[in-house]
This record gives C-alpha cells, structure tokens and sequence, in this order.
C-alpha cells in the first residue's frame, strides 16, 4: 500500500486523511436515506465500515449489503472459520477498520491469539486446526495466484463441501471488494477498538 518514505497514519497505516467521512442524514438525497434506514432496519443497526464510503452509492451499496447479510449471518461455514476469512482478506489487504473489527471476534468464536498474531506479522501460522489450515490454503492460494490446485481445491470440498467452498470464495470476494473500498476511501478503524492496526506488508 505505501512505500518506507511514505508517511503512514498510525490509526490506520494508510497515508493522509479520510476521503469519504460519514454522510449527515440532511446530506443524502432520497435514495440514499432509504438505503441508510434499511441498514439501521437489518441485522446490523447502523451505517458504518465500508458502508460509510459505499453510501455515496446507494444501490451498489444495497445489492452488496446483501450479499454480505448472507456471508455474515447465513453462510454455510462455521463462524470460527467465517471470523478467519475475513482476517486473512483484511491482512491481506491491509484493511484496518475489518482487521480491528474481525479480530476479537474471531477470538470469541474460538481462534488461538497466537494463530491471528502470526497471520498479522504476514507469517504462516503454526498450530492451526485442520480446517483452519485448509480455509487458509485455500484463500492465501486464491488470492496469490488466483486459482487453487487440483489438491487444495479437493481438500477444500472434503471439509467444507461444495456449497462451503462456493460460499468462502464468495467471502473473499466480498471482503476484497469491501476492503478496496474502504482502503481507497482511507476509512479508519472504529474510534473504540483496542486492537492494535496492522503494519503494512513490505513491498
């Protein structure tokens, strides 16, 4: 994301300020209040994260917010193994706001400390549970060389099943898209996290 001579914000590891802050309900226009209420309406109860950038764009922001309703709430995958994806995308993209957000998360849903400090030193972990390191496989091969091998992608379904393989690249998409999103919009992590922001992967 940024080079050594690159002055980095320390909440967020990402140069300069936020391009796209929160939209003032008196500010948006009709569609883009509907979109808002329906978000406070749903599962989740306000406008914030990727939503926040995305509200400039309220029905891309709708048919998305959809897709990650299902991804969230509905997938066929284990929440443990859900929380894991979305912090191997955000490491992988350097994502802060999901990275700080994710992360205790996924420890509540039963991830080892040690495994998600490893991840966000952009090492392998050690001692992953047998589907914790084919979920891993799986997406770190995906999004390093946008494909998986024949061996990958049959212990994948062995776990997982067809349906759970669909599903986790369906959440790598979704993730990756939110993520450019919010990276290019510069959106910070929430104000009351206490995780610690992720250091930029070097380049």
């Amino acid at each position: 994301m940024s080079d050594a001579t690159t002055k980095l914000d320390p909440t967020n590891c990402m140069p300069g300020p936020e391009r796209m802050p929160a939209l003032a309900m008196d500010a948006m226009d009709d569609a883009q209040k509907a979109a808002a209420q329906e978000l406070i309406n749903g599962p989740r109860g306000a406008v914030f994260g990727p939503f926040i950038p995305l509200m400039r764009s309220p029905e891309l922001m709708n048919r998305l917010q959809k897709v990650g309703e299902y991804i969230r709430y509905h997938s066929a995958l284990d929440t443990r193994i859900n929380e894991w994806v979305m912090l191997i995308v955000s490491r992988h993209w350097t994502q802060q706001f999901e990275w700080c957000m994710h992360y205790p998360l996924a420890l509540k849903a039963g991830m080892k400390q040690e495994i998600l400090d490893a991840l966000a030193e952009g090492r392998r972990p050690k001692g992953m549970a047998e589907d914790e390191e084919i979920a891993y496989d799986l997406c770190d091969e995906l999004t390093r060389t946008h494909g998986v091998s024949d061996d990958t992608y049959q212990r994948a379904v062995a776990c997982f099943g067809e349906r759970g393989v669909v599903d986790m690249v369906g959440l790598v998409g979704y993730f990756t898209t939110v993520s450019m999103v919010m990276n290019v919009a510069r959106t910070p992590p929430q104000k009351e996290t206490t995780v610690t922001p992720l250091s930029p992967f070097p380049r």
